[in-house]
């Protein structure tokens, strides 16, 4: 996989939707003039949902960056259901006006990936993580941390695309997947970790800091 950015300011998986909505609307506008406004509208949600700018990725290989834009809705110990080990959890809440592409925490090499169908309950709510469609990455650095990064499908989302695969290795902030439409994406850390983020915070994928690895795994 590149490390590369390696798509425009417009994500790939909007290509699709925003041909068909500008179509629908410039058809309506060709017939019924100003009765397209709500079509034209529309088609502005399309192009706002699935933009994907590139971003600065701050710190070095200990730094754990965000994979997702959004709001901080979870902070606590946790154990982490893939690994079976006591963990940090942070959630990040995507609503639909957030940038939908997902990025490595870390650099790392994916070592599994876990899919799991189920639910489409509000991606808000705690149990989500547990009961919705899922999609988790086991990622290991190269000091041996392990970190599970996990795609939550929301109450609207249905559809959550991964493309890494295991054997794969990921750059800290490279692009590996996307969610359409809301949801969250849960981070399991280490013990030891000192999480920089805190609840209610705004975090932006790739260029906030989420927490720094313990020294030694």
């Amino acid at each position: 996989m590149s490390k590369q950015y390696p798509h425009p300011i417009i994500a790939r998986e909007g290509w699709p939707f925003l041909a068909i909505s500008v179509a629908m609307a410039a058809a309506v506008a060709w017939f019924a003039g100003w009765w397209s406004l709500p079509l034209w509208i529309a088609a502005l949600f399309v192009l706002q949902f699935f933009r994907d700018p590139a971003r600065d990725i701050p710190g070095d290989a200990q730094t754990v960056v965000s994979p997702a834009d959004g709001r901080i809705v979870v902070v606590e110990n946790a154990e982490d259901p893939y690994l079976k080990r006591p963990a940090i959890k942070i959630s990040v809440f995507m609503n639909v006006f957030n940038v939908h592409s997902n990025r490595a925490p870390v650099d790392g090499e994916v070592k599994q990936v876990w899919y799991h169908a189920g639910s489409f309950l509000n991606a808000a709510l705690d149990k989500a993580s547990l009961e919705n469609e899922r999609n988790a990455l086991w990622l290991k650095t190269a000091r041996g941390h392990d970190i599970t990064c996990v795609q939550v499908a929301g109450l609207i989302a249905r559809r959550i695309l991964c493309y890494a695969k295991a054997g794969d290795r990921l750059a800290r902030g490279e692009r590996y997947g996307f969610i359409r439409f809301g949801s969250r994406v849960d981070v399991y850390l280490p013990p030891g970790s000192v999480v920089k983020a805190a609840l209610g915070d705004k975090v932006s994928a790739s260029s906030t800091i989420l927490a720094i690895l313990p020294e030694h795994a």
